[in-house]
């Protein structure tokens, strides 16, 4: 964390030179000559050295059971380590426990061991003879899938698992609540179908003895409050069938762990955190890409720069699915380019490579880029690189992931789907196409490689990005600091009431229970507007449900704006894949050029009701990103802060955006082709928490920022705290937006805004505002170090901008940012969340 505004930009650290980088033997010695090849020793501004280190084993527990051990064995666990038996002592013992420990350090067997021990010991009669079950949830269908090929490869003796999720039929949803031992799913399905349905799962409820919660710090922002509702109604049900689950959470290493888990189950937790795994030596660099070439034509491996600039994502510059009115210049070569070399040269090497991109797009155009420089170079290598995303067919993704763990897969472009635990075991080098948020999923991306306890090399790509310039020029930003502590907040109104509702509908909520879900008297007081809303009926016993139909199906977990919008070939009636339906508009309309697993398809049109993308496939060779409008209203002001002339607030506020044209740019160089084209889609409102600074005219006048001069500034000052916000909050730039004007209606003076993208809120905001000093200190000195003289995506463009990143003005940026800490004051500890 930034603890002050620092005066002056550091210089900025000498690139070690080749000679004094970390020798290693092997594929990680393979990999780092790999990467050095042809003089990029140069760009590597910070080599962090992970030593190898033994590990710590433990006895096996009394208790466990002797098939599940031997089974264990058969896979290659002789014995536990320390941190395993540690936590499932905590869960056999009836304890809910946090284990929070580095990547690959076997956090599974943490709960398998008690769980699938508990499963194969026979119940009370009313059991049926059958031992205890457990509910796993992990955040994604492909950890979930996992883990099951994990169990059925144990195959301890009588005890059943299975896959319930979305895509799971109905027959075979009944088969699995009448066998399996363990379930494994996700919090979606549990939230609109496993609850609702409680009564149908009776039996398996009644024998619930575990509930895991795998991947727990995936869990913040409005998808963590989300999370802790449908926990806290999950158990509220267990009870209701006699049953008192131990909830097992297992996270990455994070800052306080336990408060975190206690957020998100409500619950007193254990918490085991010292890693006591064998693991490889690891090396991470930071690198920054070269300077561009002084003819943007002359650049044929910009392919992968172009398509990720022009991503659909939330917020900044605008407001969520904002997109930029095509790729920014900047000094510097794409990160997404740079990251398809690195792999193609990893590849031909024999070094199995991940790497991680920020985008669906990026994904696509990095892995077609990377493939084609593997083939050119070694023809009996094609086929062996891909891309991993979300949006594809389960099939595909089942497909991917098996050939990955064969070996016939030697590179993998994925986005954050494969960040998680999923077993891709043999992988040697890691690479990351820019910061991915938090330093919780940098170490969760970074182990990934070296997974059999080999040595690994992990490398982090700067983008032309305000964050990732800062941080490879600030090391001890990325590895000299704690893991950030996850936001979220359960009691969110807007996130609360609804499952409050859904709670209702399950079984009918009595007065005793409200503190299950937070302070009695704000639960009370939302379950006053449902009754009033004629959605709640409230009786002596409690609070019935009276509206229509099922409340859980309208309850969006992820925050995703409805239902995903379906892309159809519109000769065959395919699905070829799904979009998020808050990207919709700005990646499918009429005219927009998709890209699904290195094909491309032109939209032909886009059903916004019936939530279906129709497509024709065409080799096009450019891409298509658009244009957003923004305004934003202030509906109620939280809390406030005066430096001096200069207030900051935060509160609630509406912002409508809608997109209004879109423009199409060669592939090649993002040259664009044509004029803009104008779109006819409908506005889109969020009511959501913001933090916004105000700062009179005279002030900025007094440091030279004159009145044509203030809508640049503060454009520019909007974009480079947008970009800096995750330094303070465990946000990236994709989890909030902004919005700047020289005069807003609401406040009288110029004003800009960061909000969150989620509605009601997901805690980035606020935290922003607890932070301001540290939070707009490091935002100066981020743009003052960069070395451009106009702007540039490292400092004050934006890649979503809604405007094109006009008008913006670096000087008026870093002028308005000193008037606004001029006089700031220091940010208060962190409130309890």
């Amino acid at each position: 964390m930034v603890a002050e505004v620092l005066p002056a930009a550091r210089p900025a650290p000498v690139a070690p030179a080749v000679d004094v980088l970390p020798g290693a033997g092997g594929a990680g010695g393979r990999a780092l000559a790999a990467l050095l090849a042809g003089g990029r020793g140069e760009r590597v501004l910070h080599v962090h050295e992970r030593p190898a280190r033994p590990g710590r084993a433990a006895p096996w527990p009394a208790w466990a059971d002797p098939e599940v051990v031997a089974a264990l064995g058969r896979r290659g666990v002789r014995a536990p380590w320390e941190h395993q038996v540690r936590a499932a002592e905590h869960v056999r013992a009836g304890r809910s426990v946090c284990l929070a420990t580095g990547t690959a350090s076997g956090k599974s067997l943490g709960y398998w061991l008690p769980a699938l021990t508990a499963a194969r010991e026979a119940g009370p009669a009313a059991w049926g003879g059958r031992g205890a079950t457990t509910l796993y949830l992990a955040p994604a269908k492909a950890l979930a899938a996992d883990q099951l090929a994990a169990l059925d490869e144990l195959a301890v003796p009588g005890v059943v698992a299975a896959v319930c999720d979305g895509d799971t039929p109905p027959d075979e949803r009944a088969w699995v609540r009448r066998h399996a031992d363990v379930v494994l799913s996700n919090p979606d399905l549990l939230s609109r179908s496993l609850l609702p349905d409680h009564g149908r799962w009776a039996p398996f409820l009644r024998r619930l003895r575990h509930v895991v919660v795998d991947e727990a710090h995936v869990y913040r922002g409005l998808l963590g409050s989300h999370v802790a509702a449908v926990l806290r109604r999950l158990l509220r049900v267990a009870e209701h069938h006699g049953a008192a689950p131990v909830v097992v959470l297992a996270s990455a290493t994070t800052a306080d762990p336990g408060r975190t888990a206690q957020r998100l189950t409500g619950l007193p937790v254990e918490v085991v955190d010292e890693d006591a795994s064998a693991r490889g030596a690891l090396s991470l660099l930071l690198w920054q890409p070269p300077l561009r070439p002084a003819r943007a034509d002359a650049a044929a491996d910009e392919v992968a720069g172009a398509g990720a600039a022009g991503a659909p994502a939330a917020g900044a510059g605008g407001a969520p699915g904002a997109t930029p009115d095509g790729p920014p210049a900047g000094p510097r070569r794409p990160a997404p380019a740079e990251v398809a070399e690195l792999m193609a040269d990893l590849v031909v090497a024999g070094v199995s490579t991940l790497a991680f991109t920020r985008s669906r797009r990026s994904a696509e155009e990095v892995a077609l880029d990377a493939a084609e420089r593997v083939a050119a170079r070694r023809p009996a290598s094609t086929g062996a690189v891909a891309a991993y995303r979300g949006g594809y067919l389960p099939e595909e993704r089942r497909e991917l992931e098996r050939a990955l763990r064969s070996g016939r897969l030697r590179g993998l472009a994925a986005t954050s789907a494969l960040e998680l635990g999923i077993d891709v075991a043999g992988l040697d080098a890691v690479l990351l196409a820019g910061w991915p948020g938090t330093r919780a999923s940098l170490w969760q991306r970074v182990g990934r490689a070296g997974r059999r306890g080999e040595d690994a090399v992990a490398v982090l790509v700067a983008r032309e990005d305000p964050m990732d310039t800062y941080l490879v020029h600030h090391p001890e930003a990325v590895v000299g600091s704690p893991g950030e502590e996850a936001v979220l907040d359960p009691e969110n109104p807007h996130v609360l009431a609804p499952h409050l509702a859904a709670a209702a509908a399950e079984r009918p909520l009595r007065p005793e229970e409200l503190g299950r879900f937070g302070d009695p008297d704000h639960v009370r007081a939302l379950l006053d507007v449902l009754v009033r809303r004629d959605l709640l009926r409230r009786r002596a016993a409690g609070w019935y449900w009276v509206g229509d139909g099922r409340p859980a199906d309208a309850l969006d977990l992820r925050g995703a704006g409805g239902a995903p919008v379906a892309v159809v070939e519109s000769a065959t009636g395919r699905v070829v894949g799904t979009v998020d339906a808050g990207a919709a508009h700005a990646s499918v309309h009429e005219g927009a050029v998709h890209v699904h697993r290195g094909r491309t398809y032109v939209v032909e049109h886009l059903d916004v009701e019936a939530a279906t993308a129709l497509v024709r496939r065409e080799d096009v060779d450019v891409t298509t990103s658009a244009r957003e409008v923004t305004d934003v209203r202030v509906l109620a002001e939280r809390a406030h802060r005066s430096w001096g002339p200069v207030d900051l607030r935060t509160g609630l506020v509406e912002v409508t955006s809608q997109v209004v044209s879109f423009r199409r740019r060669r592939t090649r160089d993002g040259r664009p082709v044509g004029g803009e084209e104008p779109l006819d889609l409908p506005p889109r409102t969020l009511r959501t928490a913001a933090v916004w600074w105000t700062v009179p005219e005279e002030v900025l006048a007094r440091h030279g920022v004159d009145a044509p001069d203030v809508p640049g500034a503060a454009h520019a000052a909007e974009h480079a705290a947008i970009g800096l916000l995750p330094l303070v909050a465990t946000s990236d730039r994709w989890d909030v937006g902004g919005v700047s004007t020289a005069l807003h209606p609401d406040t009288g003076v110029p004003t800009v805004f960061v909000h969150d993208a989620a509605p009601g809120g997901a805690g980035f905001a606020a935290r922003g505002f607890a932070a301001a000093r540290a939070w707009l200190g490091a935002t100066l000195e981020a743009v003052v170090a960069c070395p451009c003289a106009h702007g540039c995506p490292a400092c004050v463009q934006s890649p979503k901008c809604g405007n094109g990143n006009e008008p913006l003005s670096k000087p008026g940026a870093v002028a308005l940012l000193r008037a606004v800490l001029e006089h700031a004051d220091e940010d208060a500890p962190p409130p309890p969340r």
